[in-house]
């Protein structure tokens, strides 16, 4: 991969279908000025992401985050929760987005289609993509994301006319009957919320094994690309609150479908349906290529069992992580809800973020310690370890137990497996 075609597999990770109902209830916090909400949650993702950044420039290596907190504080359990803490945010993922590609398909042939039929074939694909090969699965995901990003364009341009109608200073009105007043603590409200849309940016990281000069060119790409979603996302929340008054779009279940039918009611409302299933179904791929590669990297580096990094001898993909990874989705997307299972990855994906940004503290202070081609002052990850722990302070009582549940069972895990430690290719005592 080059800088473009890593770019648009991060915008694709990061557009996903989360903005498709998102703007809605950031709009119900922010009104009109939900656009500064997306504006300051990409600062916040930034900080992180220059970290990543540099990590990348340095290591370039799959399973990169358990890699560079292996070699910065050389504990071996630490990388391994890091390792599958990551894969499981995947995997809820990916078992979330079958079953919203099964919903819309019921809903799109009716109520005698079977869900768990969908859900299964739609996971069965995706296997079939990712094993295929990397080429064929980034072409994939190429289509997937010129997809996605059309169907905002759409919103974009059929509602561009309506630009500068409304002041997009403005908020909701308050308990009292007045506008809530617009500052810092009100655009921090809305940028927790919109914080998880530029999610996605870590999973670059992960198949830097896979780009050109990765040194140079994966820093380069994940700029790009969270400039380029941070664009749209602005222009689509303008767009948004123009056509349809925030109050109103925060009440929408398919906020942007219903902006199109709205500002362009000759548009068929089944073609943006589909649109959303290819932006879903191009988040599920991301993961599943990000999990899989995950798989590979850990146990390259001796933390999972040596099978899990066989390499097909003609496709040269990691098939038995591939499988592997296919087994664990099929069985959680048809246990049924996962809703608390996803937030709570969520809050060990941002505990993931905490240590990354340590650990590039400590590499950086490190005497002796090989340097990329890209750098960032140490105020850099100081600032997105401190953005981290205010997005963990919005998260529920719930979603935490169920993230240190998480952990147990991986600790748990660790000890069956045992794993080795490698670093640079040579077993450690750690």
């Amino acid at each position: 991969m080059g800088v473009w075609t890593l770019a648009l597999y991060g915008a694709g990770d990061m557009l996903g279908a989360g903005v498709y109902g998102l703007v809605g209830r950031a709009a119900g916090q922010l009104g009109n000025a939900v656009w500064l909400a997306f504006a300051a949650s990409m600062l916040a993702a930034l900080c992180t992401g220059l970290s990543y950044a540099e990590v990348g420039s340095r290591y370039p290596k799959a399973a990169g985050a358990a890699y560079v907190i292996q070699r910065a504080f050389g504990k071996k359990f630490l990388a391994y929760v890091v390792g599958l803490a990551t894969m499981a945010s995947g995997l809820t993922s990916m078992a979330a987005g079958s079953r919203v590609v099964a919903g819309y398909l019921q809903a799109a042939f009716g109520e005698s289609f079977s869900l768990q039929a969908a859900i299964v074939g739609f996971i069965l694909v995706l296997t079939a993509i990712n094993f295929w090969g990397m080429r064929e699965a980034i072409w994939f995901n190429v289509l997937c994301t010129l997809v996605e990003v059309g169907g905002l364009l759409i919103v974009i341009a059929v509602g561009v006319r309506y630009w500068g109608s409304v002041d997009y200073l403005a908020t909701p009105l308050g308990a009292d009957g007045q506008m809530i007043t617009l500052g810092p603590a009100l655009i921090l409200q809305g940028a927790v919320l919109t914080f998880y849309s530029f999610v996605g940016f870590e999973d670059m990281l992960n198949v830097t094994e896979e780009v050109k000069e990765p040194e140079v060119v994966f820093p380069r790409a994940l700029i790009l690309a969270l400039l380029l979603v941070t664009l749209i996302y602005m222009a689509v929340s303008i767009t948004a609150v123009s056509v349809i008054p925030h109050a109103e779009l925060a009440q929408s279940k398919q906020p942007l479908v219903d902006v199109v039918a709205r500002a362009a009611p000759w548009f068929p409302p089944l073609a943006f349906s589909a649109i959303s299933v290819f932006a879903v179904a191009n988040t599920a791929l991301l993961n599943y290529i990000m999990g899989s590669r995950l798989i590979y990297g850990m146990s390259r580096q001796g933390l999972l069992p040596a099978i899990l990094g066989k390499v097909h001898a003609r496709r040269r993909t990691p098939h038995v992580a591939i499988l592997t990874m296919m087994t664990i989705v099929l069985a959680l997307a048809l246990s049924g809800d996962i809703a608390v299972l996803a937030k709570a990855t969520s809050v060990l994906l941002l505990s993931v973020f905490i240590v990354v940004n340590a650990a590039l503290l400590a590499l950086k202070r490190r005497a002796g310690e090989p340097e990329g081609r890209f750098h960032v002052p140490s105020f850099v990850p100081v600032l997105g370890i401190v953005v981290c722990v205010a997005m963990l302070t919005q998260s529920g009582s719930a979603e935490r137990k169920i993230a240190a549940i998480i952990v147990a069972v991986i600790f748990a895990l660790f000890f069956v497996v045992r794993p080795r430690s490698i670093v640079d290719g040579e077993a450690s005592s750690t």
